[in-house]
């Protein structure tokens, strides 16, 4: 039986030899990445059931790998370092790691948390699968939306835009706040694009049949509700 897929972010060699032979050998799928920036790439372009991630990692440290991660992705984060500083642990776990590890340690005790680190995602996720609003259902775990059984397809910003103002329902959000979760920190463009993309998201959610759900706040940005 396949298990979990975990990506190992390490540059110390004989750590990652250490730990692909004891994580490979209790069945986990494991992809190894040697620097900052290929494990962020990594982390981004596929799906993970868990990230282990080292602080000091060459092109970008762990802590920036973790923000701009959690620009994109919410895939568990079990940081892995050397450094045993609280102001490190605090950072790391203020950044949205879900667990930290100080070096040296024992295998038993990083393999226990990999699996508590596990059955936690797995939990919310099968708390947090369906969200609805009214005729309006968003399947997290399949990405999918539909209104009253019908399946409206959405770009993956458009997704992402619907996702994050249904989180915050009946919250007026700016489009700064909107660019900075949907596109993230380092979007430098026109908030203007925040409108282009309210615009096609209404026209496909109206022309199911899912009618005034997002809300203009004029001169303050945009806002979700239940139909009326």
């Amino acid at each position: 039986m396949s298990k979990e897929k975990i990506l190992l972010v390490e540059d110390d060699s004989s750590v990652v030899r250490y730990l692909e032979l004891e994580l490979l050998h209790e069945g986990y799928n494991l992809v190894t990445e040697y620097d900052g920036r290929a494990g962020l790439e990594k982390a981004i372009s596929e799906d993970f059931d868990l990230i282990l991630l080292d602080v000091m990692i060459p092109n970008l440290n762990g802590m920036e790998v973790l923000r701009r991660l959690r620009q994109e992705k919410s895939t568990p984060v079990i940081m892995v370092t050397a450094k045993g500083d609280v102001t490190d642990k605090v950072m790391g776990l203020d950044l949205g790691a879900d667990d930290y590890i100080t070096k040296p340690f024992l295998i038993e005790e990083l393999l226990a948390r990999i699996r508590a680190t596990l059955r936690r995602k797995q939990t919310h996720e099968n708390d947090n699968k369906l969200i609805t609003l009214g005729n309006l259902i968003i399947n997290k775990n399949a990405r999918t939306v539909e209104y009253a059984g019908k399946q409206i397809t959405l770009t993956k910003t458009e997704y992402e835009l619907l996702l994050f103002l249904i989180n915050n329902k009946d919250i007026v959000l700016s489009r700064d706040k909107i660019i900075e979760h949907v596109w993230g920190y380092d979007f430098h463009g026109d908030t203007n694009v925040v409108d282009v993309f309210i615009k096609t998201l209404r026209k496909k959610l109206e022309e199911n049949g899912a009618k005034k759900i997002i809300h203009t706040i004029r001169g303050v940005g945009y806002t979700i509700k239940n139909e009326k």
